[in-house]
């Protein structure tokens, strides 16, 4: 135990929240005839009483303390058994027996699983008692080992709630992160957009506004990259990232307008569509477009150059199926099992940009529809990335629902 007045307070109030202290404290005093008993906690300077059974006006209530060194567990933290201390040849002339007039004592530590000393459990009385006897040290003992084992029960439940709140301020520290990175990094952003939009509008120079228009096709990447790792903090830090499920009528007419974005985002690129989803689909169409998005970028980064990408949708018996392909070197095999994983780029491609998250999210946004996404890649067929949604998602996922990565 430390010596402070919070800690002497808190072990105060664990021995009070031990229900079978009083009764315990009443079966010693009536076996042993004594008519004070105690459970103390004892520190290197004070001894405090901690629970009490007073029959005799002894005058120490819960919660007063003496100075360590008038008691007698000062001397040792053994069990100490004295019938009569007047006579007693190691006893008789202790300042603890004189300053409380003690003539009967007994007392054992209470020591928790892990070595840690808390206190003594202790009876004493003015008049002599037999105590030596083997079943009456034996019968303070097991006391003394049951209150240092529901002291160490509530110690665990301690821990555990305090872990828990712990937990529950870093979830509002993390929430609130990713509230603050989004919010600061969007404003400059937005704001270095709207001026470039008023320059290409007011500018007559050829050279200027094609300046003007890269800076803005930089600004996209450069949201991109914060929305990948919004998503990615939301996914592993937040507790996993939020799909909200609706009845979407047509697919196809939200996938064309992925399809169309990629293209104005990069004009040399070539894209053949076939998305035909003759059905609707319980889905969260946002985070699918996004889905579309990243792997229709990951394949014109990737892909060989001047080749065309191509994007499927379909629904089958059981799943929407969402297929991106694109020809060039293929992916190791070795590297087939690390490509969803986080900042994870594969080395095949000179073209290194991004931070590595597109295809992980692709896969958490998949992963939170309880689907599948899965890739296959040769130097004969090429790379295709295929993400299967079921189709009967709706009756396990109701409402707003939060997908776990």
């Amino acid at each position: 135990m430390n010596d402070g007045p919070e800690d002497v307070a808190k072990a105060i109030e664990a021995v009070g929240r031990i229900e079978v202290v009083p009764t315990l404290l009443a079966v010693l005093c009536e076996i042993t005839g004594m008519r004070f008993s105690v459970v103390a906690c004892v520190t290197e300077t004070t001894w405090t009483a901690c629970a009490v059974q007073d029959e005799i006006g002894f005058g120490v209530r819960r919660g007063d303390q003496l100075a360590v060194n008038t008691t007698l567990c000062f001397e040792s933290r053994a069990p100490i058994v004295i019938e009569h201390a007047s006579t007693d040849p190691l006893y008789h002339a202790h300042p603890a027996v004189k300053l409380h007039a003690i003539e009967s004592h007994i007392s054992v530590p209470i020591v928790l699983s892990n070595g840690r000393y808390f206190g003594n459990l202790c009876a004493i009385d003015p008049s002599p008692a037999k105590v030596k006897e083997p079943r009456i040290l034996s019968m303070f003992t097991r006391f003394a080992s049951l209150i240092a084992s529901q002291l160490e029960t509530q110690l665990r439940q301690e821990q555990a709630n305090t872990a828990l709140l712990d937990e529950r301020e870093a979830g509002e520290l993390r929430e609130q992160f990713i509230a603050i990175l989004g919010h600061d990094l969007r404003n400059p952003l937005q704001a270095v957009h709207a001026g470039c939009e008023l320059l290409e509008q007011n500018i007559t120079d050829p050279r200027l506004s094609t300046i003007a228009s890269r800076i803005k096709t930089n600004v996209r990447r450069m949201s991109a990259l914060i929305d990948d790792v919004l998503d990615f903090a939301r996914g592993r830090l937040g507790g996993g990232l939020d799909v909200e499920m609706t009845e979407v009528e047509s697919i196809n007419s939200g996938l064309m307008t992925v399809v169309q974005e990629v293209l104005d985002a990069r004009p040399d690129c070539k894209i053949i569509s076939d998305i035909d989803v003759g059905r609707p689909v319980r889905c969260d169409l946002g985070r699918l477009q996004q889905v579309a998005s990243n792997l229709l970028t990951n394949a014109a980064m990737h892909g060989l150059p001047h080749s065309s990408i191509k994007i499927t949708a379909c629904a089958d018996d059981d799943d929407l199926v969402l297929a991106v392909w694109n020809a060039g070197e293929p992916i190791p095999s070795e590297s087939i099992d690390k490509i969803f994983q986080p900042f994870w780029r594969h080395s095949v491609s000179a073209n290194r940009n991004g931070l590595g998250l597109g295809l992980h999210i692709c896969s958490q946004i998949v992963r939170a529809h309880q689907g599948s996404i899965s890739v296959t890649s040769s130097q004969v067929d090429g790379t295709q990335f295929t993400a299967r949604l079921p189709l009967g998602v709706s009756k396990r996922l109701d409402g707003n629902q939060r997908g776990y990565g």
